[in-house]
């Protein structure tokens, strides 16, 4: 558990007015002591840990429950980009944020990298992490349209059908972005037209940034969406069609090879043939053999079969 104060974000050991806490993964006494000690319903301490858990706001006797979607990245995992839930508590004296894991948009709080930051302004903290959660969300895209270009070049001369699994995995990515990004804009939306706590009007200002802010990494998550989804299709027909080529070259080749096999068939078989008292038997049946292929190949080169 993670407490800082003030400007500085000191930490601290015991808690007090305008701090903020951080937990991460709590376990069930921790959940219990936090919320005996600031009066914060269990749920409200639970509930974000629920990986499937969406975006909402709750309200109980004067608490505040915010629930939002934050962009996450494991590149150990098949989906490298996925969203995972963060709840933030506002009360009377504190702002308390809860998740399930390390998350990218507080760890920049944590080590004091957001401009004006206080813990003092409540309402104007919970905003910020509204803003670095959209410009996470951004940056994660841009990252996302930058891989699948790399792997897009590779997919050219490709006849597998791993770098169409990876762009599927990206396409899956660009689908919970949307999601939880389209949520997490009607809780912003809520907030913008609901007095749930006290804003200033440079706070207001700055929600409706936000949510344009939003608005930016939805629409780019779905013009994202949709040329991979036309990429794919694209790069499917085109791993098709390469397979298709490398048959049909393979084949020719069968077709070219057949022939003098044939001819050397013939003239292994036990019985009486032409030439087979000649000194020159050998080289001329090599010779027809050798020509017959020849003619084949400038067959297959006229039709483009090659």
């Amino acid at each position: 558990m993670l407490i800082t104060s003030g400007n500085s974000l000191n930490m601290i050991q015991e808690y007090e007015k305008d701090c903020w806490i951080n937990i991460i993964s709590p376990s069930e006494d921790d959940i219990k002591e936090i919320s005996q000690k600031l009066g914060i319903h269990p749920d409200f301490l639970k509930s974000p840990l629920d990986a499937d858990e969406q975006p909402r706001i709750e309200v109980d006797e004067g608490v505040v429950l915010v629930v939002i979607r934050t962009p996450h990245f494991d590149e150990d995992e098949d989906i490298q980009y996925t969203t995972v839930p963060l709840g933030i508590i506002y009360t009377e004296d504190t702002i308390v944020t809860v998740s399930s894991m390390e998350n990218a948009v507080l760890q920049a709080f944590s080590k004091g990298l957001i401009r004006g930051m206080s813990t003092r302004k409540r309402s104007r903290f919970i905003l910020q992490i509204f803003s670095r959660t959209a410009l996470i969300y951004l940056g994660y895209l841009r990252r996302i349209n930058k891989i699948t270009s790399q792997v897009e070049d590779k997919l050219q001369k490709s006849m597998k059908n791993e770098e169409l699994i990876d762009l599927l995995n990206f396409e899956k990515s660009l689908v919970y972005f949307t999601t939880s990004l389209r949520a997490n804009e009607l809780v912003m939306e809520r907030l913008q037209r609901t007095e749930l706590f006290k804003m200033f009007p440079e706070d207001r200002e700055i929600l409706e940034d936000v949510i344009i802010e939003n608005k930016q990494a939805i629409e780019m998550a779905n013009i994202y969406s949709n040329i991979l989804s036309g990429m794919m299709d694209a790069f499917a027909s085109v791993i098709s069609n390469n397979l298709n080529v490398v048959m049909k070259f393979l084949t020719s080749v069968t077709i070219l090879l057949t022939l003098p096999t044939l001819i050397a068939s013939v003239y292994g078989m036990n019985i009486k043939l032409p030439f087979q008292e000649e000194p020159f038997a050998f080289g001329l049946t090599m010779g027809i053999s050798l020509l017959l292929s020849i003619l084949g190949a400038l067959i297959f080169i006229k039709r483009k079969w090659f």
